[in-house]
């Protein structure tokens, strides 16, 4: 019997090296496909390009802005979506004063040679502790100057232009986990609680010692997570 299909969508100056732990972990129960958010500008095409290329069910995941792309995609084919992991993101769109500081560094980002996250970064992104971890902090530095300056603007116009999903929320219908980082200054925790508090049934886990990516920064736990999300 085939193994059902698990698609996992990244965030923002994100690969598929966010979800390598996953990859690994969760091969034996799931075929794993890592979705590719670098290529257009809006969550709406995001999501149709994800369903265009999946199997007609599936599995789905989505971190920050890929969770983003998730909420478009069960907007779009809920039938679809056997199981919904949100981990890291926001059902709200964006306010005001975060698409404009959106807007400024898409401005800034043009200046000079783009290097995605730099050193001084890091620490708003992911824990401190990680942060100053040689081995993480390279995986997350060099993954997000793999991604590079033009897909970070593509993406920061798709977050700008996100609807807001918490209407959405009562409709969903499919086991639903929520994971958020106790430390995560991008997207805190009481946006994972409103998430999951808006579907019924939904499993929430704020994880400690965890910034904004949860997958490589507490990947044994999200490991186990998934794995009883998915049986």
């Amino acid at each position: 019997m085939p193994k059902p299909t698990l698609i996992l969508l990244p965030g923002q100056l994100c690969d598929a090296a966010l979800w390598e732990s996953q990859r690994q972990a969760l091969s034996d129960i799931a075929d794993i496909r890592i979705g590719d958010l670098t290529l257009d500008d809006s969550v709406a095409a995001m999501a149709g390009r994800t369903l265009a290329d999946a199997p007609a069910r599936f599995a789905l995941c989505g971190l920050s802005l890929g969770g983003y792309a998730a909420f478009e995609i069960i907007r779009r084919a809920p039938e679809r979506v056997t199981h919904l992991g949100l981990m890291n993101t926001s059902a709200r769109a964006d306010a005001e004063e975060q698409s404009e500081r959106r807007e400024r560094s898409v401005r800034a980002a043009r200046i000079g040679a783009f290097k995605g996250v730099t050193p001084r970064f890091l620490p708003t992104i992911i824990h401190p502790d990680h942060a100053a971890d040689p081995a993480m902090a390279k995986i997350v530095l060099e993954m997000t100057e793999r991604v590079g300056r033009v897909a970070f603007e593509s993406q920061q116009h798709a977050a700008i232009g996100r609807p807001d999903s918490r209407a959405l929320l009562p409709s969903i219908r499919c086991p639903v986990l929520v994971v958020g980082g106790r430390e995560d200054r991008v997207a805190p925790p009481p946006l994972q609680q409103e998430i999951a508090t808006g579907i019924a049934g939904a499993r929430l886990e704020i994880l400690e010692t965890c910034g904004h990516l949860a997958p490589i920064e507490q990947a044994d736990e999200v490991n186990r997570l998934m794995r009883a999300w998915l049986s």
